[in-house]
């Protein structure tokens, strides 16, 4: 009898994997500049671009710095990085952010692993850490889903330590590799010190699952409001001006805060609804994706 994590990757294997095939790898042939055999080219140095990768001969000649492009043909490490915390419990059920989660591993799983590269899993909750080492078989890929599947029931009781999570990125990927981060950021912490040593050894790309939950809070008079980390609770007066303002100002900071960090270390973040058809959303990260290289 074929388990949920089989029936779920045969159903994204039909409706996502089909149309994306061969787009994903493409969208990353060129990310390790200065780390393959063929030399692409050359561009002007940015600020900052990582100067060990200048070609000073051409620097000379032309008279301002300019960097070695090489085409990667080398086949990808990649780590997904899975948020197991509480606050991925959020959203309607059979559609919320750990539903997502879940797909968006199986479909980068399959869609690696079948142009030859090696994927890994981390799974990460406060204390509890999950490792699924690479590999590339469709069999691989769902032994990512069955610990998923293991990791289901979210808990309470502390915030989603990003920087925990980051860390524990930096010491299993030993070697070079693309690191995809699939989290909804919300958590507490300096974790931007631990994401730009991350993206001093590799590429990171963050996929942030959001849902309208997170967002926004419903005009509903006297509602209980619960903490999904900590598991406290609250009874508030939802209609109240003063405090939709405060609710709005505060997501509207924690955006704010990411945003900012994110852009510092030079981290593409893309934003992915559950309420999005998967294929289209991963499309859009593709094409986002191919109009950053050089």
């Amino acid at each position: 009898m074929a388990t949920a994590s089989e029936k779920l990757l045969l159903r994204l294997e039909w409706k996502v994997v089909r149309r994306l095939d061969g787009r994903l790898q493409g969208a990353h042939r060129t990310a390790h500049r200065g780390a393959g055999v063929d030399l692409a080219g050359l561009r002007a140095y940015h600020a900052g671009d990582d100067a060990r990768h200048i070609d000073w001969n051409a620097t000379a000649r032309l008279d301002e710095p300019h960097l070695r492009l090489f085409t990667e043909d080398r086949e990808l490490t990649v780590w997904l990085v899975l948020d197991r915390s509480a606050s991925m419990a959020a959203g309607r059920p059979g559609r919320g952010k750990h539903d997502v989660l879940a797909e968006l591993a199986l479909v980068l799983a399959r869609l690696f692993g079948r142009g030859g590269n090696r994927v890994g899993a981390l799974m990460f909750d406060t204390g509890t850490l999950r490792v699924v080492p690479p590999g590339t078989t469709r069999r691989h890929a769902l032994r990512i889903g069955a610990e998923l599947e293991r990791t289901s029931e979210a808990r309470g009781g502390a915030t989603t330590d990003l920087a925990g999570m980051l860390d524990a990125a930096g010491r299993l990927a030993r070697r070079r590799a693309l690191i995809v981060v699939l989290s909804d950021f919300i958590g507490d912490g300096d974790w931007e010190r631990s994401l730009q040593r991350l993206v001093r050894r590799h590429e990171v790309v963050a996929l942030r699952i959001v849902d309208a939950a997170d967002d926004a809070l419903p005009e509903a008079g006297l509602i209980v409001v619960e903490d999904a980390e900590t598991g406290e609770q609250l009874v508030v007066d939802s209609a109240d001006p003063l405090l939709r303002a405060r609710f709005r100002a505060a997501v509207d900071a924690r955006d704010a805060r990411l945003t900012a960090g994110m852009r510092r270390a030079g981290v593409p973040v893309h934003r992915i609804g559950t309420e999005r058809d998967l294929a289209e959303a991963l499309a859009e990260v593709v094409a986002r994706t191919r109009d950053r290289s050089p």
